[in-house]
Order: C-alpha cells, then structure tokens, then sequence
C-alpha cells in the first residue's frame, strides 16, 4: 500500500517540506509558537515522568524539544520527513543534538 498525502508521493513531500524550511524562519511560520503551551500542558496533566522516552512525530523545527529539555526530560525523539528541519533543530542545540 502506498500511502499519499494530498496526492503528492513521498520524494515530493520531502521535498516540498524541505523548500519551506529552506525559505523561511520558523519564526515566519503559521504554527510557530514560542512556547508550545499546549503540547506541554498535557505533559503535565498526564504527569508524564522525566525519565519518559518521547517522541516528537512531525516535530519540525518545533521548540517543543527546547522546552522539553528544559524541564529535565532527556529521552526525546524529534521525527520530521524534512531533513532540514531537524539540522535547523541540530543546529540550535549544538552539543545538546546528540542526546
């Protein structure tokens, strides 16, 4: 089974994902926001514990990682089709990107 988003094949999707985060700032995009509040909001609600192995699907150049280091949380995966992103991501957190 092939799966496709908006008809667009999955070479085209990374592309066109990559050109966006290639053409702008995350600050200039719809969805950025300095501080998820909602996404860590439900952390907190479920009590999810520091030692949790997350994983951020889609994550972008999201500063949900940001955050989420910042509370103590170590185990954390960010998955994006665009390799861009997780180098601007990479890139932020320089000797942090590692772990």
């Amino acid at each position: 089974m092939v799966l496709k988003y908006k008809g667009m094949e999955s070479s085209e999707r990374k592309k066109h994902w990559d050109a966006i985060y290639q053409s702008k700032e995350l600050k200039d995009l719809s969805w950025f926001q300095p501080k998820p509040e909602t996404s860590l909001s439900f952390f907190k609600l479920f009590e999810v514990p520091l030692t949790a192995k997350v994983i951020d699907v889609g994550g972008g150049d999201s500063l949900l990682v940001d955050c989420l280091l910042d509370l103590g949380y170590q185990d954390i995966t960010v998955l994006d089709i665009s390799e861009t992103a997780l180098e601007k991501t990479k890139q932020r957190f320089s000797d942090r990107a590692g772990n």
